[in-house]
């Protein structure tokens, strides 16, 4: 391993786990934030209105990492290290005004920029490992990145029970913005890949970022495109609805069987904590499956987990009158190794893709279906509220996963290929 393999590596895990602290900062901070500014904004602060605008607010945040895809043409035209420092500062600036929001309003907006932010470092750091780590580390450095993400998720329970339980929701989201603090580290401590270099060099005339998107529509890649971005649809909208939702289910649980609305805050984190610990441990599972089983069976398994755990923990375990915290947390965390679907991705797509086009690809893929996933996070929203439970409106957004499955054999299955040139 290279001192730029080393710096590299660490730049984009360090990245990734502080975009974990930030997504699930709102999540762990949404119910006070709204008790606050939806009086400000003229909205009564009941608990369907909560959930309502809870839903709409992470919507906003899903639209804005939407956007995120324009970051890959740009990092396959002018670098994978320069475009993951424009990334980290956005969403750092976003978050840190978070803060300050006066209204309902403003915090969607500075959520909506944050997302930008944060869709393009998961596209960049996946990209600079895939292509800069050597080809018989490559699953390992692919699956150790996305660990990253979830000890952010740690991050950010830690945070809002030191921070948040002291000095409120809006301290959380200050903290949030020390991201940028990393971007120092990156611009003077790693360089480009010499794969990418190397390979713009080879390309018979100026390689443009509007080249590189629509690469991704030739008849060579046309069906990988499709498939890949609704694979990634099929995650979001299953782990999205159902993660963003577990600090208020573990609350309202806690608070059914007797504890204290501070104990209750504290058994959120735990559970929080608890998620992203069997996140971490999917993740290191994945380079042996994704050897043994290939990338799509890989993915499959997963997929089925998901269904499983969000089915039957919030369709049936939520509602039980008796221990229905203990076994909650309990299928937390089996949800939590099937949440390892991501890191799928950050090993399957840069396999799947030339280097010329291969940020566009990521970025693509993991960013155009947030479109739809939060038009579908919005209507989870709007059950809550209609409802009035969360649990039977997440339960259904399990059927995804199936859907997913049933997608599985339309993908490019790259086991035992090495990274194309």
């Amino acid at each position: 391993m290279t001192p730029n393999q080393i710096r590299g590596f660490w730049a984009a895990w360090a990245g990734w786990a502080l975009d974990g602290m930030d997504s699930f900062i709102y999540a762990l901070v949404l119910v006070p934030a709204l008790r606050e500014l939806l009086p400000k904004s003229g909205i009564p602060a009941d608990q369907a209105n909560i959930g309502y605008y809870g839903g709409i607010l992470f919507a906003i945040f899903l639209v804005g990492w939407g956007f995120a895809f324009l970051w890959g043409p740009v990092a396959d035209r002018f670098g994978r290290v320069r475009t993951l420092v424009l990334t980290i500062l956005c969403y750092s600036l976003f978050t840190f005004l978070g803060s300050v929001a006066a209204g309902v309003w403003q915090l969607a907006i500075f959520r909506f920029l944050a997302g930008a932010g944060i869709g393009g470092e998961w596209t960049l750091g996946g990209v600079f490992v895939a292509e800069e780590w050597p080809e018989a580390r490559r699953k390992q450095g692919a699956a150790w990145m996305h660990t990253g993400y979830y000890f952010g998720v740690f991050l950010a329970a830690i945070v809002n029970y030191v921070v948040g339980s002291r000095y409120g929701w809006r301290a959380v989201f200050a903290v949030g913005g020390t991201p940028a603090l990393l971007v120092a580290f990156i611009r003077y401590g790693v360089a480009e890949p010499e794969r990418w270099h190397h390979r713009l060099h080879q390309l018979q005339r100026k390689w443009t970022a509007t080249d590189a998107f629509w690469a991704l529509f030739s008849p060579e890649y046309r069906r990988r495109t499709t498939v890949n971005a609704a694979l990634l649809l099929v995650s979001m909208v299953g782990l999205w609805a159902g993660s963003v939702y577990v600090p208020s289910s573990v609350t309202y649980i806690a608070t059914r069987d007797g504890l204290s609305a501070a104990e209750a805050g504290r058994m959120a984190s735990y559970a929080t904590m608890l998620l992203a610990f069997g996140t971490i441990l999917g993740c290191l599972v994945l380079p042996l499956a994704a050897d043994r089983f290939g990338r799509r069976l890989s993915l499959g398994l997963y997929f089925l987990l998901m269904f499983v755990c969000i089915s039957v923990g919030f369709g049936y375990i939520f509602y039980l009158r008796e221990h229905a915290l203990y076994w909650f947390l309990v299928c937390l965390f089996f949800l939590g190794i099937g949440g390892a679907n991501f890191a799928v991705y950050t090993l399957w797509l840069p396999e799947q893709y030339r280097t010329e086009c291969r940020g566009s690809a990521f970025a693509f893929a993991t960013s155009f279906g947030r479109f739809a996933a939060a038009g579908i996070t919005f209507l989870v929203g709007a059950g809550v509220a209609r409802m009035h439970t969360i649990g039977t409106p997440v339960a259904i957004t399990s059927i995804a996963f199936l859907v997913g499955i049933a997608l599985l054999p339309w993908g490019e299955e790259t086991r035992g290929k090495e990274l194309p040139i």
